[in-house]
């Protein structure tokens, strides 16, 4: 019986060893990623707390409600958890949807972009508007945080380049082409071809916005619009919030072909953390379940039509939701799988994080923005360099806006 023990209480003599050694090593790692991570400037190139788009309902209030940090559950972005997770700036969503046309779009857009700035009146000291690199650069000296804007779905211009104009004086830096429907000039990843990408309109819409140094975001749009604006447009191109269709079939994801075209270009794909875009189990899960949702939705709306059934509208999209949530989830290392995917692709040099924050289901240990310190953490521990990982938490969006502000002056533009 003596003899029996002797391997044993050994291993576990040698485990606490290990354990006593790897101790301060670990140590060290989590203090050089953590340093690192507040050193850096990371941005987020997609955030839905502004627009009403997190699947919940909840959003700002456009007429401004004051700030709270108090949010209901199910949120994943406020100002003390910008602060907890080192985030130092993010494009936030100017979002209708895409069925909201005409005028009507225009004006709900216009009272988003109202709706931040009258946010940021309330917040000097924490929050400032950005729309150069060299104001987010500032912000961050300064330790605010940089607000940057992006108008998600070109349905709101109208079909007219003077609001585009004006979107653009009112601080969007960039434009998602579609959502998820076509518009009258591109189509969408989410919707059949109409237009076999882009028409001529679509293209004097990317000429418009290179002369305005607002970045072209091909997130949402069909692959063969995506080729389309490679092909028209001067300036680098982002993918403002889109994952990797070689590790998740979802058609919102990016080839690899779409991810070294895009990188050629001097773009970026920026990783998005849905769950349903990371993991191709759960996609198919998700996939599998669409009929029923959307009829689900559709017996919602018609059974609670117009403003006086807002609440009643809401408690029935819930239960979509939850019957959504029903398949399960991921895990939030699937972030640094796609990361590193890509990376491998393309470099580190055109890969970055559109988290869509508050407008989409997270994955388990991503919840909210406080986590984004964990992929510091995995890049670094996966052999990462400082440069590799800073690159990827911001530098490479400043890059690319630098490159659309040169454009723009070139053209005599913003």
């Amino acid at each position: 019986m003596k003899r029996t023990l002797v391997l044993p209480l050994f291993l576990m003599a040698l485990a606490g060893l290990v354990l006593a050694v790897g101790q301060p090593a670990q140590q060290a790692a989590d203090a050089r990623a953590l340093r690192i991570h507040q050193d850096a400037i990371v941005l987020d190139t997609h955030v839905d707390t502004f627009s009403g788009s997190h699947p919940t309902g909840w959003r700002f209030d456009v007429r401004g409600t004051p700030y709270s940090p108090e949010h209901p559950d199910g949120t994943s972005v406020d100002l003390p958890r910008i602060r907890a997770g080192g985030l130092d700036g993010a494009f936030f969503s100017v979002y209708i949807a895409g069925t909201v046309t005409g005028t009507h779009a225009v004006s709900e857009a216009r009272r988003q972009f109202d709706a931040i700035y009258i946010l940021l009146t309330s917040h000097p000291k924490d929050l400032v508007v950005c729309t150069t690199a060299a104001d987010v650069r500032a912000a961050h000296k300064a330790k605010k945080i940089a607000v940057l804007i992006g108008v998600e779905g070109g349905h709101m211009i109208n079909n007219d380049l003077a609001v585009l104009d004006d979107f653009a004086l009112r601080g969007a830096r960039y434009l998602t082409l579609t959502h998820m429907v076509n518009t009258d000039w591109a189509d969408s990843s989410g919707d059949k071809p109409a237009h076999n990408g882009l028409t001529d309109f679509g293209k004097q819409v990317i000429r418009e916005l290179n002369r305005l140094g607002v970045m072209v975001d091909v997130s949402h749009v069909s692959d063969k619009t995506f080729w389309d604006v490679l092909e028209v447009s001067q300036s680098p191109v982002i993918a403002s919030h889109s994952s990797c269709r070689a590790l998740c079939g979802h058609p919102r994801n990016m080839t690899d072909e779409m991810i070294k075209a895009l990188a050629a270009k001097g773009g970026t794909i920026q990783i998005n953390f849905n769950d349903g875009f990371l993991d191709e189990e759960l996609y198919q899960k998700q996939k599998a379940l669409e009929p029923d949702l959307d009829r689900m939705r559709r017996e919602a709306r018609e059974k609670f039509p117009g403003p006086e059934n807002a609440q009643k509208l809401a408690a029935a999209m819930q239960a979509v939701e939850m019957k959504e949530r029903s398949v399960g989830t991921t895990s939030w290392e699937k972030i640094i799988d796609h990361i590193d995917h890509a990376v491998k692709l393309v470099g580190s040099e055109h890969v970055g994080l559109g988290s869509d924050f508050d407008g989409a289901f997270m994955p388990t240990g991503m919840e909210d923005c406080t986590m984004l310190p964990k992929i510091t953490a995995a890049l670094l521990a996966k052999g990462y360099s400082e440069k590799d990982v800073r690159n990827i938490l911001g530098e490479n969006v400043l890059r690319v806006m630098e490159a659309n502000e040169k454009v723009a002056r070139r053209h005599g533009g913003e």
